[in-house]
């Protein structure tokens, strides 16, 4: 015998996929996207760095020089996405970009690390979404299995340890780690930034 259902508000009935996500391509142009990313960016073949870059450039993703990235990574959108020279992506990263995500160069995203720019309004009760961009300066490094939520801005040099879960601003040159991560410590102890 099922159980009557009790009132509640969320109603995911009523949940609209166009209410505050705008994919940024036509449905064509996304569905050969999976097609290409499976074959290549999603693949465990090794396939040649110069032949990733090739697609995700061929799908509008703006990438530097020196790009290393490994098998397995999901990319969602490729055209909202922008690396800088010599950034670096382990295994089984997951790039959750439904918003623009920004690395700069000489950072390093560790093996199964997400980067995840969506999210929802659990305010409302047809849980729209709620998505916000990523921003992840140069000489960062996020550790393998890190979490990186909606909306966050890694200052440069800073590191997220293995398994954090940033769901905060780091600034510049901070050590953070924990579930929510916070600030550990300081990376160079001579950092000095200037532009």
């Amino acid at each position: 015998m099922q159980r009557p259902l009790e009132p509640i508000k969320t109603r995911l009935d009523r949940f609209n996929s166009r209410d505050g996500l705008e994919r940024g391509r036509s449905k064509p142009i996304e569905a050969t996207w999976h097609i290409f990313k499976i074959i290549f960016i999603l693949s465990s073949f090794p396939w040649p760095y110069y032949i990733k870059v090739f697609v995700l450039r061929l799908y509008g993703a703006r990438v530097g020089l020196g790009l290393v990235i490994k098998p397995r990574v999901n990319i969602h959108f490729p055209w909202k996405l922008e690396l800088g020279d010599h950034v670096w992506i382990g295994e089984d990263s997951n790039i959750l970009n439904l918003e623009m995500i920004i690395i700069g160069s000489h950072s390093c995203i560790s093996q199964r690390v997400l980067l995840c720019t969506g999210n929802h309004n659990f305010r409302d009760p047809n849980f729209s979404y709620l998505n916000e961009s990523i921003i992840i300066g140069s000489g960062v490094w996020i550790g393998a299995g890190a979490i990186v939520c909606p909306g966050v801005s890694i200052g440069d040099e800073a590191v997220a340890f293995a398994g954090s879960v940033v769901t905060s601003d780091i600034a510049e040159n901070n050590l953070v780690a924990g579930n929510p991560a916070i600030i550990r410590g300081k990376r160079w102890r001579d950092f000095n930034y200037s532009n």
